[in-house]
């Protein structure tokens, strides 16, 4: 399983492991990770599972869609162009390793 690090906005780090074919929203809410709200429950349509790609892995994610696009652009916390949806992330055996920040707050 490729282990995910979620970093939150006071610094904390919490290494997940999240299962190959696990969205990292899902792997995050599963274990309880405070500050991925997932209102949504993954589908798409709410932005509160937003996250901060470490910039050395943002080349390595599937592009971004026009739906999580234009989700991203009404998310409560600052868009960056490492901001991805982690219910859209998901998760390989080449991501092992990724690092992704929490927005101060999710709505």
């Amino acid at each position: 399983m490729p282990i995910i690090t979620f970093i939150r906005p006071d610094g904390a780090r919490r290494d997940l492991d999240v299962a190959e074919g696990t969205s990292l929203m899902q792997g995050a809410v599963a274990r309880g990770l405070d500050g991925i709200v997932a209102e949504c429950g993954g589908s798409a349509m709410c932005a509160t599972c937003h996250v901060y790609v470490d910039e050395a892995w943002a080349g390595r994610l599937p592009p971004v869609s026009e739906d999580e696009d234009a989700l991203l652009d009404g998310a409560a916390a600052e868009r960056r162009p490492t901001s991805r949806l982690s219910c859209q992330v998901v998760a390989t055996a080449d991501l092992d390793g990724l690092v992704v920040r929490l927005p101060d707050r999710q709505v």
